[in-house]
């Protein structure tokens, strides 16, 4: 999961000017003749007018003045499939069934755009060819999940769990699937409580713990054992 990024956002300099005039320090009002005066009364009222024109004509020719354009948040999309890269993945793989790599990124790719059901047949392909890949595992796992595949999602878990009956992200999503998909929260709990109990270090461990009293809570309250 990525975070949201806050900022400052600097509009102008909190400076301000002196009450001297830089340019007429030192000089005094009687050092000044009527035609300096009258000079400079002139060239600012001709800046006056020209802003004022300008701005005129903008408005005329469908301009405004300048503002800050207000941009809309946008909400998070999902990935584009590369239809190159996946073809060019599948050309691989029809020449050489048996390369893992091109398999694994085939499905990663599919996974990564949601399309969980092209996904699991890669993964699947990829997890025969080298099955103590944990990790090809639990991403099929996930993907069967992510297609309403609930007990097929919770069978490759237990795949996964017998490369390594401790590996958290696999404990995390059985409980997930149980409690979401099973509606087995006693289930549930004890795959978290396995996770944290044999992951201590685990970096969501706040969250697990919150899981954790929820699906207990629910146990309690449906009479489950």
């Amino acid at each position: 999961m990525a975070d949201l990024k806050g900022g400052h956002i600097i509009t102008k300099s909190d400076k301000r000017f002196g009450t001297g005039c830089a340019f007429g320090e030192g000089m005094r009002e009687d050092d000044e003749s009527p035609k300096q005066y009258a000079w400079v009364v002139y060239a600012v009222a001709a800046l006056m007018v020209g802003g004022l024109l300008g701005y005129v004509v903008a408005l005329e020719n469908g301009h405004s003045a300048p503002a800050v354009a207000a941009v809309a948040p946008q909400a998070p999309t999902v990935p584009v499939v590369d239809e190159s890269e996946l073809r060019a993945y599948g050309e691989i793989l029809a020449r050489d069934p048996k390369n893992v790599a091109a398999a694994v990124k085939a499905g990663n790719l599919l996974y990564d755009g949601q399309r969980y059901v092209e996904a699991i047949g890669f993964y699947q392909q990829a997890f025969a060819l080298n099955p103590t890949d944990i990790n090809v595992s639990t991403d099929l796992g996930t993907a069967l999940w992510y297609s309403g595949r609930a007990d097929e999602a919770l069978a490759q878990y237990q795949r996964s769990l017998a490369i390594n009956a401790t590996h958290a992200q696999t404990l995390f999503n059985v409980g997930i699937v149980r409690a979401d998909g099973k509606q087995d929260y006693a289930g549930a709990a004890a795959a978290w409580e396995r996770l944290l109990q044999n992951n201590p270090d685990y970096p969501a461990v706040a969250r697990v713990k919150t899981l954790i009293a929820d699906a207990r809570q629910k146990v309690a309250g449906s009479g489950q054992p």
